[in-house]
């Protein structure tokens, strides 16, 4: 059976301006335009939203759980990263 349902596109909500967006849901549509207005019908009905984000979901890039090691973990074999490695001038405020 043939997948007709478009494009897979994920869509973000800005709540107000200057706000971060956040992911709110994912839709099916065949361009940019159809997702764009069917984002607005679905997810901004009763004044949810301020901006709207739409990103075709074979677009996104993610991480891979088995990469959480070489990926997230602290590289503490470089001491410049800790502020340890500085030492502090006499005088110096507000650092």
């Amino acid at each position: 059976m043939e997948d007709n349902q478009g494009i897979l596109w994920e869509v973000f909500l800005q709540p107000k301006a200057g706000r971060p967006f956040k992911h709110v849901g994912s839709l099916h549509a065949y361009d940019k335009t159809m997702a764009m207005e069917s984002a607005r019908d679905l997810y901004t009905r009763r004044g949810e939203g301020n901006g709207i984000w739409i990103v075709k979901a074979e677009d996104i890039v993610a991480s891979q759980p088995e990469d959480e090691a070489s990926f997230f973990e602290p590289a503490n074999d470089k001491v410049y990263r800790h502020p340890t490695f500085y030492t502090m001038p006499e005088g110096a405020k507000n650092i």
